[in-house]
């Protein structure tokens, strides 16, 4: 996994996880990456820092890896409330979304996939979604 800070086009920076340097280029590429301040998709990476280790005693892990460590795990656990807590519609997730805002769906917690276009549309129409900070499990529907 490689952790990047990212800059949209309107100069909103944030950090994002990848699997890969190749994983990243693809999703941006796909306009799969995300501001999550603006909805924007164009999307580089920010000037960053290398992480350089010192020595350190033995079998200590420095407190940037305890934190990242307990930020994965509290991900986890929000991952497995959410697929255990909801229902997972895939690439209907906007229309869905717009269906249970309008009335013409029982509510419901829902997750799924969203193009940025209708993730965007959905938030400038006052319909409450949000962007995950994982990829949800396929399911079957």
């Amino acid at each position: 996994m490689i952790n990047y800070t990212l800059k949209c086009d309107q100069n909103h920076t944030f950090d994002s996880w990848f699997k890969s340097a190749e994983a990243f280029e693809m999703l941006v590429k796909k306009s799969m990456v995300v501001c999550s301040e603006c909805g924007s998709t164009k999307i580089t990476k920010a000037i960053m820092a290398p992480s350089v280790s010192t020595s350190r005693k033995k079998g200590n892990k420095p407190p940037e890896l305890e934190k990242k460590s307990k930020l994965k795990n509290d991900i986890l656990e929000l991952k497995k409330k959410i697929e255990a807590n909801s229902e997972y519609v895939g690439n209907n997730f906007a229309n869905e979304a717009r269906s249970m805002y309008l009335g013409e769906t029982p509510e419901r917690s829902i997750y799924g996939e969203a193009k940025a276009d209708d993730a965007k549309k959905l938030i400038d129409d006052g319909i409450p979604v949000m962007p995950l900070p994982f990829l949800p499990a396929k399911k079957a529907n």
